[in-house]
């Protein structure tokens, strides 16, 4: 009996010293999540939380006042606190990592429109941030931290039982939501736009120099994403159509370079023979790359774009290269799908 006594009493004496260790990002993470569950990546001023500082009170002050209106997923918020977290929580099994996790989780799956889309913010439904925004990947890495917990990969197996079968029903609801958002060419499928129109779901713009277009780097990662997924007809059919599409319209024979000028990034692009790149932004219609300006305007030569825009924005990239000649061909080989 003595023995059993000691054994249980060493281990709540574990369980409480793992409870206090701590780790200093999660820690911070803590204090800047928002009532809703989400972060947001920036207040009306434009005063940004940098977890590599010290608790800013002032900052965190601001954030306290405005309260849910700036949550979003937007430049990776709240899907990176959320696998900070996870990641803290398997390392030092502080039981605040986790259910701050799983608040940010239950924000996820608060946000997302029944039509299976994610809006760039919620619940600020302010200019372009009610649309199903696919840019720098925001709905994209929202469906994959739902994927983790619905599958229990990457340490989200510890997550509570309940959010998984939510978040198994919130990706089909994704995945739904990616396969109708595919702009049909004359019936083609091509690849996806970065926002689109949170009811009728068709391609929409946003800011002024982001118009109604095809976005390569975000399609990118769509593709990647339904990769993941258990092989149907409707995700072969896509998956192959979006290859397909980048092998048809990539710019062959130049190449996208930055420099620093004085400080300040030079943007150019150049004659090279052994590169390949593709346009930041096609035209929905015709697969001519585009370029919007400041003032709402669209060009399509990019060197009529104003300088400020010219230099201050990526237009071009390798962004479908290890897609199209590394991932692409391996997905092929794993599944025995034949590229036709």
């Amino acid at each position: 009996m003595k023995l059993k006594i000691y054994t249980l009493a060493l281990g709540l004496i574990t369980i409480n010293l793992s409870a206090q260790v701590k780790d200093t990002l999660a820690e911070k993470m803590l204090i800047y999540q928002l009532p809703n569950g989400g972060w947001g990546k920036q207040l009306s001023d434009k005063s940004v939380v940098n977890y590599s500082l010290p608790i800013d009170k002032a900052l965190l002050k601001k954030i306290k006042e405005s309260g849910d209106d700036h949550a979003t997923i937007d430049n990776n918020a709240t899907s990176k606190e959320i696998n900070a977290l996870i990641k803290a929580y398997s390392t030092t099994k502080n039981p605040e990592y986790l259910k701050s996790a799983e608040k940010g989780i239950s924000y996820l799956l608060l946000m997302q429109y029944k039509n299976g889309g994610f809006p760039q913010y919620y619940p600020n439904t302010g200019l372009y941030r009610k649309q199903v925004t696919y840019n720098d990947n925001a709905m994209i890495n929202a469906l994959t931290v739902l994927y983790n917990v619905a599958e229990g990969k990457n340490d989200f197996d510890v997550v509570d039982s309940k959010l998984k079968e939510k978040s198994k029903i919130a990706v089909q609801k994704g995945i739904e939501c990616i396969l109708k958002t595919q702009v049909l060419q004359k019936g083609i499928p091509s690849i996806w736009g970065d926002q689109y129109n949170e009811v009728t779901l068709q391609p929409d713009k946003a800011r002024a120099f982001e118009p109604i277009s095809l976005a390569t780097a975000e399609s990118v990662g769509i593709v990647r994403f339904l990769m993941l997924q258990p092989i149907n007809p409707e995700i072969e059919k896509s998956i192959k159509s979006a290859v397909k599409w980048f092998k048809n319209n990539d710019i062959e024979g130049y190449s996208y370079n930055v420099s620093k000028v004085n400080g300040k990034a030079v943007r150019t692009l150049a004659e090279d023979k052994n590169s390949v790149i593709w346009a930041r932004f096609y035209d929905i219609n015709n697969n001519k790359p585009l370029f919007g300006d400041r003032d709402g305007s669209v060009k399509y030569n990019y060197n009529e774009v104003s300088e400020e825009r010219r230099n201050g924005y990526s237009w071009f990239g390798d962004f479908a290269d290890k897609l199209v000649n590394k991932e692409y061909p391996k997905w092929l080989e794993k599944n025995k799908i034949s590229d036709n």
